[in-house]
């Protein structure tokens, strides 16, 4: 297996795991990626158990092609940042 999951693969096993039709299933994920993202957009989001969501800005930069060794400006952005909680570490962590 994969350790890149896709969108697709989430509403294939939301689909298997409770019985609900595809289409139904990816309805389900696409509005939860909206809720998570307007939520984000607010500057911060904390799920409990899971972690917490934060907007970090980058400041524009010099920036360099490794294999050109060119200069280029890369221009300022936010990025997302995600901590994980203490409860997911512990259970991603648990000895089988």
């Amino acid at each position: 297996m994969s350790n890149n999951l896709k969108k697709i693969d989430i509403i294939n096993d939301l689909s298997k795991k409770t019985g609900l039709s595809p289409t139904h299933s990816k309805k389900i994920i696409n509005d939860l990626i909206d809720i998570i993202l307007e939520n984000i957009k607010t500057g911060q989001l904390k799920i409990k158990n899971i972690g917490s969501f934060k907007i970090i800005f980058k400041k524009e930069r010099l920036g360099r092609n490794p294999k050109t060794k060119k200069e280029h400006i890369i221009s300022e952005r936010k990025t997302v940042s995600f901590i994980s909680s203490k409860f997911l570490l512990k259970d991603l962590n648990k000895i089988s």
